[in-house]
């Protein structure tokens, strides 16, 4: 590794490390402040942070890390039926909405659709642990939450294969979605069957050790599912979401004690240093010279803000204003939850503009309104979900 490579190592890890330092003092979500001091540390203002090839690596993994956490996350049982029913129609509702508009305002070629798929997008991997630090997670409306989620992190993604594909090639690109999606059905089965006793005694064995069997499996099946999703010319972020699930599933199948010791050293990798390590670069790449050179992009802002509210959250209230077990205010804070939108749109945009698709200032607008969108719309909706009366602690660390 070179020296400049490890400097700007350092550098981002050093922000990733006061970031929730800060948060407790400015009040502001951890996530934003990580992409802010990004901005601070990267060629815009400081300079600190170089882009190589060892920080981007660094960063996708990161990246990968996050979709594969919003996938462990999701609790079946708890989203089936009424919850995953109205997420969907949601989300398809929000797709043809989002579609329209981009297609509308940019024309029938990549750029509308890169735009309308962005604003379709909820970032479940950045809200989960505001909801779950809330207290909200085990809750009917946390359910909510998770299958909001879990379909706006999902559809995109599927989406975005057939956005990135040649035209001639858009049908055929079904095939490859529909064997990977048989890979990871028959991933899930086997992870979901009682362990071989064999391996359930050295994972155990191996739990308080340095052999940590439980978390390297973990590991192989997170790179080998983004192998298998690469090979199969997908998102390799598919593959990170599948793999969440898979896990998941494996670590329901097993003890409750062994699952709980698992997740808090995943939430260590992947919150102490992998996702943060993705969001300070996020920062580090935002073209906020491209924004700022363009009165234009700068107008744009406030309109794709508001559009994410409109497209995504907007169906979301229309369809639980009625469900019987949200209290009131709980449909107009999922409809927020449901509204905040980053990681994919950084992903979106970054493949949008590598393609000539979209300019500079327009990712950077889309991007600097997804932070706006996890810095304002899920503290609102944690004021909606305490009015009711129930004493949950400050999520913004």
């Amino acid at each position: 590794m070179s020296d400049s490579a490890l400097t700007s190592v350092l550098v981002v890890v050093l922000a990733g490390m006061l970031a929730p330092v800060l948060a407790g003092w400015v009040r502001m979500p951890g996530v934003v402040l990580e992409i802010l001091l990004g901005v601070l540390a990267g060629p815009v203002v400081l300079g600190w942070v170089v882009m190589d090839v060892v920080v981007d690596a660094f960063a996708q993994f990161g990246l990968a890390m996050l979709l594969f956490m919003a996938g462990y996350e999701i609790e079946f049982d708890r989203i089936k039926g009424r919850p995953i029913r109205l997420a969907t129609i949601g989300w398809f509702v929000s797709l043809v909405l989002g579609v329209s508009f981009g297609l509308a305002t940019q024309g029938f070629g990549i750029a509308g659709q890169v735009v309308g798929l962005a604003v379709t997008t909820t970032a479940l991997g950045t809200i989960l642990p505001m909801v779950r630090d809330a207290g909200a997670l085990p809750t009917p409306f946390g359910g909510r939450v998770l299958a909001i989620g879990a379909l706006g992190e999902f559809g995109p993604i599927v989406a975005m294969a057939f956005v990135f594909s040649e035209d001639a090639r858009k049908l055929h690109t079904l095939i490859p979605i529909v064997l990977f999606t048989l890979i990871a059905l028959v991933a899930a089965v086997m992870a979901a069957r009682p362990r071989h006793p064999m391996l359930a005694q050295l994972v155990t064995a191996t739990m308080g050790g340095s052999g940590q069997l439980a978390v390297r499996l973990v590991m192989f099946t997170l790179v080998g599912m983004l192998w298998i999703a690469e090979k199969f010319g997908l998102d390799v972020l598919l593959g990170a979401f599948a793999a969440g699930i898979v896990v998941r599933l494996a670590m329901e199948a097993g003890s409750p004690v062994e699952g709980h010791v698992v997740s808090a050293k995943l939430d260590a990798i992947g919150f102490g240093f992998l996702i943060p390590f993705f969001f300070v670069v996020s920062g580090v790449k935002l073209d906020l010279r491209s924004l700022v050179a363009s009165p234009a992009s700068l107008l744009l802002i406030p309109i794709f803000l508001l559009l994410f509210l409109l497209v995504r959250g907007l169906p979301t209230y229309v369809l639980h204003r009625r469900d019987p077990a949200l209290r009131p205010g709980e449909a107009k804070a999922l409809a927020l939850f449901a509204a905040a939108g980053l990681p994919l749109i950084v992903v979106l945009t970054t493949a949008g503009v590598e393609a000539g698709a979209i300019t500079s200032g327009t990712a950077a607008a889309m991007v600097t309104a997804g932070v706006l969108s996890v810095m304002l719309y899920p503290l609102a909706a944690l004021r909606l979900y305490r009015t009711p009366g129930q004493k949950c602690e400050d999520a913004v660390a």
